[in-house]
């Protein structure tokens, strides 16, 4: 029997709109502002905020560490939740004042032989960042107020804003263990509504800002920043074992199949229903604009590539690049001899 499937709540994720659509008959559905909105600034791809849990300490000095780095080793003031700007002298009294050391959990031993338990996070570390050109100050004022919104009542925080690299981007150091004793436990779901409140967050501030998932937006899953089969050998051994794997297929067969490829079209096939749906619903809602909008978007979504289709994409790119290299050399030594 087919589970019911209910109408999202308003300021729902877009996939819930997917499965509303498909719910029930185009004309008995509308959509709301919110929702409407949402569709709109999808469509239309308006910047996508980003919010990354990117570890934590589980020692004081590894905390420690991580407050001198983001502050620059004392180059930037880091900016408490009580709204104090800290130099690098005054992190150990904001350290103090956390009491890391009385954290429960962090001084348990294995028993009966037993491997030692899990490292108990003292704290969590998270980045939020815009795409250039967004304002710096607009992402810090956003920050804040995400900062103040979520955890405010509950943990002790510190943050700092970056705007040495391309993207504008807020340092958030939360400690673990909330005021009540409880620890903060971050899960998938937790993520998706951190980047809805912080995508609102920028949008206060006068920023065009979204929060969708990659697959809804037709966006291939992102690769390593260098290109891996340039890497050296000590940086990831797995990644460039997975590159020459690659390109030695390559080099065999002149193409590349990945297994994970009809997954990944099933899941575009359902995306694509979806967004049809939708835009449905939408000429049925009286949104034809929009929804002429919305099936342009689905036509132009960008193809389907697996992570060995994406590293063979590359490599071809980065041999035809050096071969045009040898080639323009060749010529001017050609006409240097003459």
């Amino acid at each position: 029997m087919r589970r019911p499937i209910r109408f999202p709540r308003e300021g729902a994720p877009l996939l819930d709109i997917f499965c509303a659509a498909r719910a029930r008959p185009p004309g008995s559905i509308q959509f709301t502002p919110a929702q409407i909105e949402q569709i709109l600034r999808t469509v239309r791809r308006t910047p996508e905020v980003m919010v990354k849990v990117t570890g934590g300490g589980t020692r004081r000095r590894a905390v420690a560490a991580h407050l001198s780095y983001i502050g620059r080793n004392g180059k930037l003031e880091i900016e408490t939740d009580e709204g104090q700007r800290i130099a690098k002298a005054d992190q150990k009294s904001l350290l103090d004042d956390w009491h890391l050391e009385l954290s429960p959990g962090q001084y348990r031993k294995a028993k009966d032989d037993k491997p030692p338990p899990r490292a108990v996070k003292l704290t969590r570390n998270i980045t939020l960042s815009m795409p250039k050109p967004t304002p710096p100050d607009k992402v810090l004022a956003a920050a804040r107020a995400f900062a103040r919104e979520r955890f405010g009542a509950k943990h002790r925080y510190a943050l700092v804003l970056h705007t040495d690299q391309k993207h504008p981007h807020v340092h958030l150091v939360v400690k673990a263990e909330g005021l009540d004793g409880r620890r903060l436990h971050i899960d998938k779901a937790m993520l998706r509504e951190w980047r809805e409140d912080f995508a609102r967050m920028m949008r206060e501030q006068g920023v065009a800002a979204n929060a969708t998932p990659r697959v809804v937006r037709g966006r291939n899953k992102g690769g390593p920043k260098d290109p891996v089969y340039r890497m050296e050998p000590s940086k990831s051994r797995a990644l460039r074992a997975r590159a020459e794997s690659v390109i030695r297929e390559l080099w065999e067969t002149r193409t590349i199949k990945d297994p994970a490829r009809a997954t990944l079209l099933r899941t575009r096939e359902a995306v694509v229903a979806g967004w049809q749906s939708v835009a449905a619903a939408l000429d049925a809602q009286g949104e034809i604009v929009l929804a002429g909008d919305v099936r342009y978007f689905v036509q132009n979504l960008s193809p389907v590539r697996t992570d060995r289709e994406r590293l063979a994409q590359d490599y071809i790119r980065h041999a035809r690049t050096q071969t045009k290299g040898e080639d323009a050399e060749r010529d001017r030594r050609i006409e240097r001899s003459r």
